[in-house]
């Protein structure tokens, strides 16, 4: 067992037609089917989609952590 750990970090933009906390929900939902042993994020940007002059979409720009594998 390793005594430090080492970790990347990826950029990934998750939507919601709800929320922005279900956009950053459905964007690590999706990145977690591809990176394992994910352990923080960070929310880098929020926007938004405006569809008749109201919200049609959130999004929001977040960076996720995680380790490397047998780091």
């Amino acid at each position: 067992m390793s005594d430090h750990h080492s970790y990347k970090k990826i950029e990934i933009v998750g939507s919601s037609k709800h929320s922005i906390e279900e956009a950053i929900e459905n964007a690590l939902a999706q990145c977690s089917k591809s990176i394992n042993h994910m352990d923080w994020f960070e929310v880098v940007e929020t926007r938004g989609h405006i569809v008749d002059g109201k919200v049609g979409h959130y999004q929001v720009t977040i960076k996720v952590g995680f380790r490397i594998e047998n780091s």
